[in-house]
């Protein structure tokens, strides 16, 4: 830690100390209890090849906007395994998080039945308890991480006239998915192991919750285009790319996903870096203080 550091954590210390009184004083010392640290893989940053989200109309119909090119410029770091059951149940013992419609008793296994809402109030809890910055990833971050898994957008594309192997492959893709048989089984963590990236059980048969709102453009006749955005449709993505209402804990429920829905709805989270982590840790330790 630098000089400059240090005299501003300790400075900061003092400060609230004396501010808290002496009843504040001794909850601030009494060190707050930490949910454990998620194991988490770092994916290099890169540039990739991805579909956006979201539906692209002109003239009235569909159309594919095709792969653009996204370059993340900072690498990504994210949980290694989804959010599991126990981790989750903290929360919810911490009267932070709503219980989840989970189908397994499995501490271990990854929790299932949570909205993205859920999720998001669990980024808050970690956030805050750990004094770190937790976040569901953007779309095009799950696709970096997913990598050889991920699937994307495969319904509700227009055909591309010019490329007849473009549309052959993209009716195949989608009839296998429409033939895929749901499977209701939370199964361990771990059970469809890691893809490329070190990251365990992305693509499997829990989908992920991202930040992604869901959009819809439509390009006029004069060359010009419209975007309306809603939020409260978010988008998950999982063995294909599916929009689900964002207070939505089970996919077969509702949603906008074609073909076979979600088998289940879950979460891992990203970790950002912050720039003064002492401070954040002494948001935690306050937090904690003022709860107790």
């Amino acid at each position: 830690m630098s000089f400059c550091h240090a005299w501003i954590e300790g400075t900061a210390a003092v400060a609230v100390a004396a501010s808290l009184g002496a009843t504040g004083a001794a909850w601030f010392d009494r060190a707050a209890p930490l949910p454990p640290a998620p194991e988490t893989v770092v994916v290099a940053a890169g540039t990739f090849g991805f579909e956006p989200t979201g539906e692209f109309v002109r003239g009235g119909a569909g159309y594919d906007p095709g792969e653009r090119r996204v370059t993340l410029r900072r690498p990504v770091e994210i949980m290694k395994h989804q959010v599991g059951l126990g981790e989750y149940r903290a929360c919810v013992d911490d009267g932070r998080c709503e219980p989840p419609e989970a189908r397994t008793q499995d501490p271990d296994a990854p929790v299932t039945g949570v909205s993205f809402l859920d999720a998001g109030a669990y980024a808050d809890w970690l956030s805050e308890r750990r004094g770190e910055t937790w976040r569901l990833p953007t779309a095009e971050e799950w696709a970096h991480v997913a990598a050889e898994r991920f699937a994307g957008e495969v319904f509700s594309r227009g055909d591309d006239p010019d490329n007849p192997a473009v549309a052959w492959l993209r009716r195949y893709e989608e009839q296998v998915l429409f033939d895929r048989e749901a499977d209701p089984i939370v199964h361990p963590r771990g059970h469809f192991g890691p893809n490329s990236n070190g990251v365990h059980d992305i693509g499997g048969n829990v989908w992920e919750w991202t930040s992604a709102c869901y959009t819809r453009t439509a390009d006029d006749s004069a060359g010009g285009a419209s975007r309306y955005e809603n939020c409260g449709i978010r988008v998950a993505e999982g063995a294909h790319r599916a929009y689900m209402t964002a207070f939505i804990r089970d996919g077969r429920s509702g949603g906008c996903a074609v073909g076979t829905p979600p088998d289940h709805l879950g979460f891992r989270l990203v970790r950002e870096d912050d720039a003064f982590p002492f401070l954040a840790a002494l948001r935690s330790r306050i937090a904690a203080a003022f709860d107790r």
